[in-house]
């Protein structure tokens, strides 16, 4: 791979693993200081499902972290854009859509097909 692409996505990587953080900060911090009191159950409830919601999202994304932090440790050693399962290169337009992708369409292709007739 060329070395502008790798670069590219270093840069694409670096900026949503910071956005990712900022907005894992801005929930932590909204949820600690929230002192809502509210009087109606239907209300509360409702708060409820939110940060329920809210929280399901943020550990969505905290796994999305830590995938962008494995694709920038694959980046640094040379290995980013690489097959793990056939070594081949895995293509640009995969990279593209999925960054954090370590298997190539075919293998990933074969990888779902398994789970499905395993019932996974």
């Amino acid at each position: 791979m060329k070395d502008e692409t790798i670069e590219y996505f270093r840069e694409f990587l670096t900026s949503r693993l910071q956005e990712l953080l900022n907005r894992a900060d801005h929930t932590v911090t909204g949820m600690t200081h929230q002192k809502e009191n509210f009087p109606d159950p239907t209300d509360r409830a409702s708060l409820e499902s939110d940060r329920n919601f809210m929280l399901r999202i943020r550990d969505r994304e905290n796994k999305l972290i830590k995938k962008i932090k494995k694709a920038l440790d694959r980046i640094e050693d040379g290995t980013f854009g690489i097959c793990e399962s056939c070594g081949e290169d895995i293509s640009i337009e995969r990279l593209k859509a999925r960054p954090v992708t370590t298997l190539c369409i075919e293998c990933k292709t074969r990888q779902e097909a398994m789970e499905k007739a395993l019932g996974l």
